[in-house]
């Protein structure tokens, strides 16, 4: 058996990343199977009330307390407290351990930052470096071919890899996934030069409630919008295609 080209090994990577990608995406409600409206769909995958909730209060609690009483260990206390409190509703409603645990670790490690360096906008670090992760795979998924907004689609619509062969669709994600890596790298460039700020103990206090706001206003009210027009843009590349299919008439690739 001959050994598989590096081409054919590229393809074979990418299609089991784009699955484990699709099927998460899937698992937090994006089924393009759904009757159900953008808005509802877009609500849904940032899990609604509770998943607001679980994205806005731990950073909101920690900024409002550490600004009201300028103690750092009371604040991180509360941000976690509030993070245990959620992980254990999910536990109680038996979610997978992988979302009940994600948020309670994600918590955790910021508040240990924080506490090693004393340093009260560090708690805010792990988020920045997330954007960081997130923005570079984005970008580099779309330069090298393979965006990850097709291969999450392309597992959603049942068509695997085969989106790369209709040039439409590959324009379409190679932009939504640039728009994605836009509003990662949003992020760090307003808020990494206020994080470098607080690193003066004169610029702390006011530093870490920007950071805290920014977090929250450059988060959900950011992301819903751009999934929305994410989702939108990809359930109109397969429009024509499902007519078609509805009709009994050939549908041609562009």
């Amino acid at each position: 058996m001959s050994e598989p080209s590096p081409e054919e090994e590229r393809d074979s990577v990418s299609a089991a990343f784009g699955q484990a990608l699709g099927a998460a995406a899937a698992r937090a409600g994006l089924d393009p199977d759904a009757k159900a409206s953008t808005g509802h769909v877009v609500w849904r995958a940032m899990g609604g009330w509770r998943g607001v909730a679980e994205s806005v209060l731990p950073s909101l609690v920690f900024v409002v307390v550490y600004t009201a009483t300028l103690e750092l260990v009371w604040s991180l206390v509360a941000s976690v407290g509030i993070a245990v409190v959620f992980t254990a509703v999910r536990f109680a409603q038996k979610s997978p351990p992988a979302s009940a645990l994600g948020g309670l670790v994600a918590a955790v490690a910021a508040a240990a930052l924080a506490l090693i360096t004393g340093n009260p906008s560090d708690n805010f670090v792990p988020g920045l470096l997330t954007n960081l992760g997130y923005g570079v795979a984005m970008l580099v998924s779309a330069v090298v071919g393979w965006p990850v907004v097709g291969l999450v689609a392309g597992y959603l619509m049942g068509e695997g890899t085969r989106w790369r062969g209709d040039r439409r669709k590959r324009r379409t994600f190679f932009w939504l996934t640039i728009a994605w890596a836009g509003l990662f790298a949003a992020r760090l460039i307003v808020q990494f030069p206020i994080y470098l700020s607080s690193l003066d103990a004169a610029n702390r206090e006011s530093a870490v409630a920007l950071l805290g706001t920014l977090k929250i206003a450059m988060g959900l009210p950011l992301f819903a919008p751009l999934l929305a027009v994410t989702w939108l843009a990809a359930r109109s590349l397969y429009t024509r295609r499902t007519e078609a299919a509805s009709d009994g008439s050939p549908s041609t690739p562009e």
